[in-house]
């Protein structure tokens, strides 16, 4: 069993609370929008990482990271990407390769809102956790852990940072 932490467009922040979930992961997955390399440096430091780039990623980040990663976690083909959309509503970049190769599990980032989501036609879930920074037009930061076991994805957990911008 393989516990994930995903997390998305953090734009250059880390904190203590997102490192604490870090600790508890196996592997932990980022899906773009990094910002700066300090983010995934701090990540790689304690866990096995896997990322790709976002639109706001240099060319620093763009060289370290790609804009797909497809790999296989277990028994479970994954295919990450920021850009991706959602079902049914795929991004034309990647909608015709879902359509003749679809993973079992799909995940992108990119628009800050949380959504997990079977797509019955390609029979994939779709996963974006939301975003783990504090910069964009969203609330509540947010990230997803869950365990893949075999073929099996299960255990899924929002974790929620309820205070955007926190007074320090």
């Amino acid at each position: 069993m393989t516990k994930i932490l995903l997390l998305s467009d953090t734009h250059s922040y880390i904190d203590n609370d997102i490192l604490k979930y870090v600790k508890q992961a196996d592997e932990v997955w980022h899906a773009g929008d990094i910002g700066d390399l300090k983010v995934t440096d701090a990540i790689k430091a304690l866990k096995p990482l896997r990322a790709v780039y976002g639109n706001i990623d240099n060319a620093k980040v763009r060289v370290e990271f790609p804009e797909h990663n497809r790999f296989t976690c277990e028994e479970v083909d994954v295919w990450m990407t920021h850009i991706g959309g959602y079902p049914p509503k795929y991004n034309a970049r990647v909608s015709e390769t879902l359509k003749q190769n679809p993973p079992r599990l799909f995940i992108c980032g990119h628009s800050h809102i949380l959504k997990v989501m079977p797509d019955k036609k390609l029979n994939l879930i779709h996963m974006n956790p939301g975003a783990a920074g504090k910069h964009g037009f969203h609330k509540v930061r947010t990230m997803l852990r869950f365990t893949i076991d075999g073929k099996k994805i299960d255990d899924l957990e929002v974790i929620e940072f309820p205070v955007r911008h926190p007074k320090n």
